[in-house]
């Protein structure tokens, strides 16, 4: 199933498996935004990462003595969402722990994301409780930026703008782990020219904090999207290598893979967030489109 928003300017389509914004149209010149999920590439468009973000080592974790097993980026993004309100521009879905979960991820909790349609802004919010009596986890986002976003343009002609202008730690990966003793600063105070080989060590992962907002543009079109959000402590940015997509995914993450030096233990894991019965957590972030 899928649910639409709409407005004058922008139509937006969210699968319910997944929960998983698979367009975002700007009406006037028909222009799609999200990458269309072309498996020759990535049979995605904007996953929800949950209850992890990115590789666990040998895919698994412990908790209480007891080791369970997970795949990368978690299950939420291959579960049916239920579609809990919707109105013309706004929409709420939510995933609640089941029996099957419980066997590989033992806390209950529901799952809130909401999508509000505001001209051409698009907001996604998730919101996390649980029931157990205490509960560990990450989230975050994986849109995909069809790049280039017009025919008359090339994948080349455009470049990455971060705001605001200053550097930001860098955490390489090892693999598909996150190197902590390589950790630098990386030039983001000013803007990279996209290029393939930008790509080659797969995901470039930042430190954020504060007011970010990261910017696909050209010199060659007014076309851009942008992806801003505030107080989330990770960003990944990432397209296929070698292989050549015509996408750059924009990714803000609460949590990222584990470290080389991981434990295991979940309560240990890099940017984990910890709630109990009484919390309830929030995050959001916003796409921008021109």
């Amino acid at each position: 199933m899928k649910t639409f928003l709409e407005n004058d300017l922008c139509q937006v389509t969210i699968n319910h498996h997944g929960a998983e914004l698979s367009s975002f149209l700007l009406k006037e010149d028909n222009l799609e935004y999200i990458w269309q999920g072309d498996p020759k590439y990535w049979g995605r468009h904007a996953p929800v990462l949950f209850p992890f973000v990115g590789k666990l080592k040998d895919n698994q974790y412990s908790y209480n003595g007891k080791n369970y097993e997970m795949g990368q980026h978690g299950f939420a993004r291959d579960m049916v969402f239920e579609l809990i309100s919707k109105e013309d521009n706004q929409a709420t879905f939510s995933l609640k722990s089941n029996e099957e979960t419980l066997k590989k991820y033992p806390f209950e909790f529901e799952l809130k994301i909401s999508y509000s349609l505001i001209e051409q802004d698009l907001t996604v919010a998730y919101e996390v409780t649980t029931t157990s009596n205490e509960m560990f986890f990450s989230i975050g986002g994986h849109p995909a930026f069809n790049t280039p976003l017009t025919q008359d343009t090339t994948f080349e002609d455009y470049y990455l703008h971060f705001a605001p202008s200053k550097s930001r730690f860098l955490l390489p990966l090892d693999g598909p782990y996150v190197n902590l003793k390589e950790k630098t600063l990386a030039q983001t105070n000013t803007s990279i020219q996209l290029n393939r080989e930008f790509f080659v060590n797969d995901a470039f992962i930042l430190e954020t904090k504060g007011e970010n907002s990261f910017s696909i543009l050209s010199d060659k079109t007014d076309h851009c999207v942008s992806l801003s959000y505030t107080d989330l402590p990770y960003v990944g940015i990432w397209t296929t290598y070698p292989t050549e997509a015509p996408f750059v995914c924009i990714e803000p993450w609460n949590g990222i893979a584990d470290t080389l030096d991981a434990t295991g233990k979940i309560e240990d894991k890099l940017g984990i967030n910890r709630i109990t019965p009484s919390d309830i957590f929030k995050s959001s972030y916003t796409i921008k489109i021109k």
